[in-house]
């Protein structure tokens, strides 16, 4: 059964630090696109981050280019997602899922898997 589960969500003070991790199973990540997804309270899901695994290349959402950092980490067949500088509209749901990378950048919001993990939740607060 192939399938990718977030974690690493919780508390943090604005202007903090979280690393998420999506680690996949069933499926070799090298060979796939993964994105990072944010869905904040009451808000659609979009896109934050994609990199593509066979060669490393990322792209960032304009709202969080400088401040978060997308790696994957091949020997645990997993992909993170650092996010520094945390602003208080960073709360919400976070999600990884396989998209290719030039959809994400347009705006399409969907996973080659057909159904979605259970997120990762985000707060920031003071």
């Amino acid at each position: 059964q192939v399938q990718l589960v977030e974690s690493g969500g919780g508390p943090v003070k604005p202007g903090g630090s979280l690393t998420l991790s999506c680690a996949a199973s069933g499926f070799n990540l090298a060979t796939w696109t993964i994105g990072w997804f944010r869905q904040r309270p009451g808000g659609e899901r979009e896109g934050v981050a994609c990199i593509d695994g066979r060669d490393a290349s990322t792209y960032y959402a304009p709202s969080v280019k400088g401040r978060f950092s997308i790696s994957s980490d091949n020997s645990k067949n997993a992909v993170t997602l650092q996010m520094n500088g945390l602003k208080p509209d960073a709360p919400g749901m976070y999600y990884c899922a396989p998209e290719p990378c030039d959809q994400l950048r347009v705006g399409i919001v969907e996973t080659a898997f057909g159904s979605w993990g259970p997120g990762t939740q985000v707060t920031v607060s003071s």
